[in-house]
């Protein structure tokens, strides 16, 4: 999808892993790629490429279960990693979700979650006109070597041979199993019947004072980001 009358001119399109992967190394927070099959939109501005927004099933079972659909029904924006640019933010994750819904007609709805311990309060889907339904439950994560990881991604990447808590005991003698913060969670409807379906579970959107509150109650930042389980079956 290239709009040629928009300055600069801007390309929506699937992309390669590895150029999703240099995208989320260099300019998402986490700067871990889920390991996994996702779908993959890179953008360009210009010719050149700069950055790319990620879809998957999501980081639980019931992401979407909970809103009434099965897991081939939704799925969640898992990154958004981008370089300096020009285009509203808003603007690339609506255009990228019009190629996925073109894509994938039984997609109904589109879940993403913003972290306060980040200092984010969801800002690119309040101005997207996302609808807001509150805060996702705390999760387990582990402290390994220093380094944070959310439970899920930690089970995904050990060996299938050992046990989560073998593998941790492996890798760190001293590890830890902390609680993760809870997050903003955000829905996008793909059709008419799933909005007026959600319509209900509405809130206000959070302000960046509660965003700082939050971060001032749950401690500093760690390095981490929301990992999906299974993904979507696109590749390129």
């Amino acid at each position: 999808m290239s709009l040629s009358h928009d300055k600069p001119e801007l390309r929506i399109d699937w992309c390669s892993y590895e150029a999703a992967k240099y995208a989320v190394t260099h300019w998402h927070y986490s700067k871990r790629m889920p390991k996994s099959k996702l779908a993959k939109i890179g953008v360009w501005e210009d010719g050149r490429f700069i950055g790319v927004a990620i879809f998957g099933v999501g980081a639980t079972a019931d992401l979407v279960k909970r809103f009434g659909i099965d897991k081939t029904q939704g799925c969640e924006l898992v990154r958004v990693a981008l370089a300096a640019h020009r285009t509203p933010v808003t603007k690339i994750i609506a255009l990228a979700m019009r190629i996925l819904k073109r894509e994938m007609p039984g997609l109904r709805l589109v879940v993403s979650f913003a972290d306060p311990e980040h200092g984010h309060n969801g800002g690119i889907y309040q101005g997207g006109n996302w609808l807001y339904c509150g805060m996702s439950q705390a999760s387990e994560e582990y402290v390994v070597n220093g380094k944070r990881w959310h439970g899920r991604a930690f089970r995904a990447s050990k060996p299938a041979r050992l046990t989560t808590r073998e593998a941790a005991l492996q890798m760190d003698p001293d590890y830890q199993v902390v609680m993760g913060s809870s997050k903003h969670r955000y829905l996008y409807p793909l059709d008419k019947a799933m909005a007026a379906q959600i319509e209900p579970l509405r809130q206000p959107y959070p302000k960046r004072a509660d965003v700082v509150q939050a971060v001032e109650q749950q401690g500093p930042p760690a390095d981490g980001g929301a990992n999906p389980t299974r993904p979507l079956e696109v590749t390129t």
